[in-house]
């Protein structure tokens, strides 16, 4: 999925992704002739580690392996 489509999912601005991305926050993204993409795959990872069971837990709800890259 593009940049876009990412901010649409998750409501946030394309800004913040990018800031993100130089920061290295977010999800795994890959760079193809100068356009960024995200795999559904890293996206629904990332979402995933940011389940929490509560609001003052700090912890995910449960660790997630990682992905390897293709």
């Amino acid at each position: 999925m593009n940049q876009r489509q990412l901010v649409n999912r998750w409501g946030v601005s394309e800004a913040c992704l990018e800031r993100w991305r130089s920061e290295g926050i977010g999800p795994q993204f890959l760079k193809l002739r100068g356009r960024v993409m995200y795999r559904q795959v890293d996206v629904e990872a990332f979402e995933e580690s940011c389940l929490r069971q509560s609001t003052s837990s700090s912890k995910p709800k449960q660790q997630i392996r990682s992905v390897p890259s293709a």
